[in-house]
């Protein structure tokens, strides 16, 4: 399948492998080009057909939070072998869906951004007080997905780095746990808006000097240039995969992590 899309294609690179790009911003309403939803994300990966394998290379700074965890769910409960690739960037609900896959990788000049979920909402007290309450639920709901890769890492130690938004390098993302493997470095510069860089409180200066430059897949070389490990998944493993949720409850409010 050949996408149109700019910022988002799935493809299938052979007959028993699939490939996946999320160069843009997760959303719940497409509005542009470097949009991704959990609508599309799931028409497309319908379309894919069966596959055994699908390589997910991932340049995001995140979105919505519930969207994210669709696709999130989806890759989690696919029946293929998923191997993330953090190509450049894979900040907020974008790192989040990075934890997705059985095997993850990143390369040496890229970044992985963890933080607490935020809210643009309104209301009287009782109601901001719920809301809160809700934030606190998402948060727990995306601590679950980081907790099961980095498994040495306890919760703690993770709460205090979603509280100070933490953008960790490659090294530092094996050490603690969160991927598995430190490829060679690229050329992809990260995938940021400005209304994206504006929420964020510490952006490193590699990306702070990319914020115009808004990178897009087309003309990328489509090669592999990793051998993927081999299914080390056991049966218990997939069995349990295959019993998280499809998606999160849809709600009429803006909520990124």
């Amino acid at each position: 399948m050949k996408s149109n899309q700019t910022y988002f294609q799935m493809n299938k690179k052979v007959n028993s492998k699939g490939e996946i790009y999320i160069y843009g911003d997760i959303v719940s309403y497409e509005w542009g080009d470097r949009d991704v939803s959990a609508v599309k994300f799931k028409e497309s990966l319908d379309a894919l057909g069966d596959v055994s394998e699908i390589d997910v290379h991932i340049n995001s700074a995140g979105g919505n939070v519930f969207e994210g965890h669709a696709i999130y769910n989806m890759l989690r409960m696919h029946k293929a072998k998923v191997n993330i690739y953090v190509d450049a960037l894979a900040a907020s609900i974008a790192s989040v869906i990075a934890m997705s896959g059985d095997t993850i990788f990143m390369h040496k000049n890229s970044l992985l951004m963890i933080h607490n979920s935020w809210i643009y909402t309104m209301g009287n007290a009782k109601e901001l007080r719920e809301t809160a309450d809700l934030l606190d639920k998402t948060d727990k709901a995306s601590n679950v997905a980081y907790l099961d890769k980095a498994q040495n890492l306890s919760e703690e130690a993770l709460n205090e780095m979603l509280e100070a938004e933490t953008w960790l390098t490659a090294d530092e993302a094996l050490k603690m746990g969160f991927i598995d493997e430190v490829l060679g470095a690229n050329e992809v510069a990260a995938s940021i808006s400005k209304e994206q860089y504006k929420l964020f409180k510490h952006v490193p200066k590699s990306i702070e000097q990319d914020v115009d430059k808004i990178t897009n897949i087309e003309g990328l070389e489509r090669t592999t240039t990793v051998e993927t490990p081999k299914e080390t998944m056991s049966q218990e493993e997939k069995e349990m995969r295959n019993q998280i949720k499809k998606s999160c409850e849809s709600l009429k409010i803006m909520m990124n992590i």
